[in-house]
């Protein structure tokens, strides 16, 4: 069965980083054009959409999908990595009840300011920022503004907060445990990770990286026609001649993104402005 693009839905291992994910699944379909659709650090896991053939040019739609992770914050100490990887550089014997808890973490609901890790991959003057931190090297990292949806407590025993946080992308969830922690005059370091939506696709979605191989492999690419959870512009051969030539065609559908069939799957994704279509995409 011949596929030339699509999308795999991998539940991430721990210790696996993205980009060997992302080999495997190389190696396994003997084709060059694989990426992924938004990094999970090694110790994280769960849902990483990787994208086969055209797919690739999908990353800043994808981009903007909500995300939903459970994490496990420890209170007591901070590391330098903010995470369970790193090496501990404070320590305290504040610790906070539920109480204080509960009527904090409201506070970080909605668009807030939150500056990044030190140990993450943000570009400063062509270098990694990890890279920077790994050497000792100062430097500042300025707030960015992320969105986050919801934040439920599902449990805090042992000193250790579960919660469940959606949020749209560019959210540091290691971010909102440091900052939480300083909010309850205590230390927090994140112990565990797991990304559990991307979108419409959560967990049961997603095929366990060790169960791939090459006799199956093919079997878990998921149409493009599926994934975009984007209306279809209806559309005839002459209509679709027009779009995928590059011309800009009258239309009356509301501004937005839609889907280009044809029988197979999706090939073109259309932007509409001010009832005037024009393709945005091509992924055929």
């Amino acid at each position: 069965m011949m596929i030339n693009k699509g999308i795999i839905a991998v539940n991430k291992p721990k210790d696996w980083t993205s980009f060997d994910v992302v080999n495997k699944i190389k190696h396994l379909l003997k084709i060059k054009r694989v990426g992924h659709l938004g990094t999970l650090d090694p110790m994280a896991t769960g849902v990483l959409l990787v994208t086969v053939g055209k797919a690739t040019k999908l990353f800043d739609y994808f981009q903007n999908k909500n995300k939903t992770y459970l994490a496990k914050f420890e209170f007591g100490y901070e590391t330098d990595t903010l995470d369970i990887t790193g090496k501990i550089t404070k320590k305290t014997d504040t610790l906070p009840s539920i109480g204080d808890i509960k009527k904090l973490i409201n506070k970080f609901i909605g668009e807030i300011e939150q500056v990044p890790p030190k140990y993450s991959a943000k570009n400063i003057n062509g270098k990694r920022a990890y890279q920077l931190a790994r050497n000792n090297e100062e430097f500042e990292l300025k707030p960015k503004l992320v969105k986050i949806d919801d934040i439920k407590i599902v449990d805090y025993s042992n000193n250790i907060l579960t919660v469940i946080i959606s949020c749209g992308s560019g959210t540091y969830i290691r971010s909102i445990c440091r900052d939480l922690a300083e909010k309850l005059n205590s230390y927090a370091t994140m112990i565990e990770l797991v990304r559990t939506d991307v979108g419409r696709i959560n967990l049961k979605n997603c095929v366990n990286i060790q169960e791939l191989d090459e006799s199956n492999i093919r079997n878990y690419i998921i149409k493009l026609d599926k994934m975009l959870d984007i209306q279809i512009f209806s559309n005839n051969s002459q209509t679709t001649s027009k779009l995928l030539n590059g011309q800009i065609i009258d239309t009356e559908y509301n501004d937005g993104l839609y889907k280009l069939n044809d029988s197979m799957d999706t090939i073109a994704i259309i932007n509409v402005k001010n009832n005037r279509a024009k393709m945005s995409i091509f992924l055929d």
